[in-house]
């Protein structure tokens, strides 16, 4: 025994304090939080939030009798299988023992607090019977506390967003695009333990801090993607394309304001849709289109840049040899010999086979393709951008590129060319993200539009402009005219191309883009509405829905009419004399459908607080001057006994707004935004304590100290209409 602890003591020392040494050292994950995603008013479109799994214990079910119990309650929660419920809860390791923990996979695999609380509540229940019958108090069902992505307004601008996986994972869109700057660098502590884990005193502990990942602020806003959405929903059901795009976005620096695609699916749930990768499609960047008309656009400014365009000069309409092939109107006898405006306006193919084969010429149409953009992808910070196809080599093809074929383009290199018609001939880099803030340094990098060229004079734009204006106001030669708003002027050009065979004219793309103001544009939209289930072109079909978003923006921005209404009345001669007031309006009497309804049409910002289904006050009152932009909240239930809102996230400002309404004292602590609240009951009633952080940090979910010690369950013919 002398020799043996001799030989372990002295001899064998340096092996024996290895492996003592590898017993007392513990090393701790760190876990960085995942930065958010919010709009360009922080309003957050993806964050951290906390997620729960349910795991059984199959030993603590089997020695309470709990197994029907469980495996009852589970199913008829998470709807999971009762058969797989069944094997989880018997589950045996190779000797015959029951197991200790198996998690419930994928039904009970991070789910959120509503059905958190569901699963407690079968779980004191459970708990409460085997109290009553003299057992110990654990009904084999636990919650382990984790973290997941959340996305607040669930399938709003999804195909911006993209998403994560289960595992945390990024798999599309801005997730994907930004991955290494929002996911950060996880921390780790080192240190020594005793033998039940806790901590010793140590000079020789390392401790590498987590570095949580970027903030990043948007370019768009959530309520115009709203209006975008809401709007392609309704063209969706009447027209059932195979499917929809619309594009919105400030000419002037190329923020993206707005982009949606149909179909589409919630990130939160992305699994729903997994069979059909159509619904993942970002079309607005990955798919190509024979434009059609809407390239005329191109076509127009080009030869007015090289003072070709002469509105007033006449040709006689109907039909061209020109090319090697025939090119026709829509109206195939045409409109006679009429002026080339009128064949703008008309949208008249023969008209621009003129104008950019006969004289503008191959070298000089190409020239001015590629300037504005149609050669080369727009950088657009998304992954997956798709490049356009230009068939430039056969006369018979160049013939029939001045009106929108033999060349495919996509979504954003097209509103990024309207977009250089609007803003003075300049072509900008689209942009998508607006802000970059590092929350652990507080630095925020602004970004700054990008210049790509001067692609036509301020001058050629004007004018071009101009003679866009005249396709959506002339009532009844303009092609446009369903994209009419009263009271602003709106510059645009429809477009209907074939797809496919061309003698078949079944499978259309509807499509319609255009910008407003005309004198000082605010914002520029293009809509597609791929295969129609009507043949109706995109003066019917895309037209009105560019319509309906830009007025519902215009208004929501409090932009000036440039006319006034026809009626003279008091308030009209108001709204001249102060065009960005707006009051409050009467919504007493109505249902809450009603009221939603009625705040989105109109353009107004509102919140709702409370759960009940009816209206019981409204801030501002009616009738009281609203700032462009300004909320109206909706309370649905008594002040003093709402229950107060999950306010993170927000600024001070806002918080205080609601928490003043419902009549409670407020407690803050630090400066810039919202990162955690607490509410207490107190002699003076519920007392709301704010914990703020720097206005660089948004909010932040909490990461798990620890991962669970738990054994991971089973993963079971040539023809433009317009």
């Amino acid at each position: 025994m002398i020799v043996r602890v001799f030989w372990l003591q002295v001899v064998d020392t340096d092996s024996w304090r290895e492996r003592a040494m590898q017993n007392w050292e513990r090393e701790q994950t760190l876990t960085a939080s995942r930065g958010t995603i919010s709009d360009r008013d922080g309003d957050i479109l993806a964050m951290d939030a906390p997620a729960y799994t349910v795991v059984v214990n199959p030993r603590v079910i089997q020695a309470n009798g709990l197994q029907d119990e469980v495996v009852d309650g589970l199913n008829r929660l998470l709807s999971k299988n009762k058969d797989e419920l069944v094997k989880l809860v018997t589950a045996k390791d190779d000797k015959g023992n029951y197991l200790i923990n198996r998690e419930v996979r994928n039904e009970g695999w991070k789910i959120g607090e509503e059905k958190r609380e569901e699963i407690q509540g079968l779980m004191d229940e459970l708990e409460l019977q085997l109290q009553s019958e003299g057992k110990v108090p654990d009904s084999g069902i636990n919650l382990i506390a984790e973290n997941k992505r959340f996305y607040p307004r669930h399938s709003l601008a999804a195909h911006i967003l993209g998403y994560t996986d289960r595992q945390g994972q990024a798999r599309d869109g801005f997730e994907l695009m930004f991955d290494e700057q929002l996911k950060g660098v996880d921390g780790f502590a080192r240190y020594k333990s005793d033998k039940k884990g806790v901590k010793l005193p140590s000079a020789d502990d390392v401790y590498q801090p987590a570095k949580n990942g970027s903030n990043i602020k948007l370019t768009i806003d959530d309520t115009i993607q709203h209006y975008i959405e809401e709007a392609m929903r309704e063209v969706y059901e009447q027209y059932e394309p195979v499917s929809m795009t619309v594009i919105a976005a400030d000419p002037n620096t190329m923020e993206i304001l707005g982009m949606a695609n149909l179909p589409t699916f919630d990130p939160n749930t992305y699994w729903e849709v997994a069979s059909d990768y159509s619904n993942y499609y970002n079309h607005a960047i990955r798919s190509t289109y024979e434009p059609g008309s809407t390239f005329k656009i191109v076509t127009l400014a080009s030869a007015i840049q090289e003072n070709l365009f002469d509105p007033n000069a006449y040709y006689k309409s109907g039909s061209i040899r020109s090319g090697g092939r025939t090119h026709w109107d829509i109206q195939r006898n045409g409109w006679g010999t009429i002026t080339y405006l009128e064949g703008v306006k008309r949208s008249s193919n023969v008209a621009f086979v003129k104008l950019g084969y006969e004289m503008l010429g191959k070298e000089r149409l190409t020239n001015y393709i590629n300037l504005f953009g149609f050669s080369g992808k727009t950088g657009i910070e998304l992954p997956g951008e798709s490049l356009g196809i230009l068939n430039m080599s056969r006369d018979i093809d160049i013939s029939t590129v001045p009106y929108g074929y033999a060349v495919s383009v996509t979504p954003i290199q097209q509103i990024a060319a309207i977009s250089a018609v609007a803003n003075g001939g300049k072509l900008l880099k689209p942009q998508i993200v607006k802000e970059i803030q590092d929350p652990n340094t507080g630095e925020v990098q602004v970004i700054q539009p990008e210049l790509v060229r001067q692609v036509i004079t301020p001058e050629t734009a004007r004018k071009t402009g101009g003679y866009l204006e005249q396709v959506v106001a002339d009532q009844e030669q303009g092609t446009g005219y369903n994209a009419f708003i009263e009271g602003y002027r709106v510059a645009g050009k429809t477009g209907t191309a074939v797809k496919g065979d061309y003698s078949d004219n079944t499978r259309l793309v509807a499509s319609f883009t255009g910008y407003a103001p005309v004198d000082d544009p605010r914002i520029a939209v293009l809509v597609i509405v791929d295969e129609p289930n009507d043949q109706l072109g995109g003066g019917a079909v895309a037209a009105p829905l560019f319509q309906k978003i830009v007025s519902q923006t215009l208004k929501y921005w409090g932009v000036p009419k440039t006319e006034e209404a026809a009626e003279d009345t008091t308030a009209a001669k108001a709204a001249a004399l102060q065009p960005d007031t707006r009051v409050a309006p009467e919504l007493s009497d109505m249902s809450m459908k009603d009221i939603k309804t009625k705040l989105l049409a109109e353009g107004f910002v509102y919140e709702v607080l409370g759960s009940g289904s009816s209206l019981v006050k409204q801030v501002p009152a009616p009738g009281t001057a609203l700032s462009a932009g300004q909320r109206i909240y909706l309370l649905t239930e008594d002040a003093a006994q709402m229950e107060i809102p999950d306010m993170r996230g927000e600024s001070l400002r806002d918080a205080m707004e609601i928490l003043n309404l419902m009549k409670v004292k407020v407690n803050v602590q630090g400066e810039g935004y919202i990162a955690d609240q607490k509410v207490t009951k107190e002699k003076d009633g519920r007392v709301v304590y704010l914990t703020l952080k720097s206005s660089s940090e948004s909010l932040q979910g909490e990461s798990p100290e620890g991962e669970p010690e738990a054994e991971a369950g089973q993963e079971s013919g040539e023809k433009d209409e317009e």
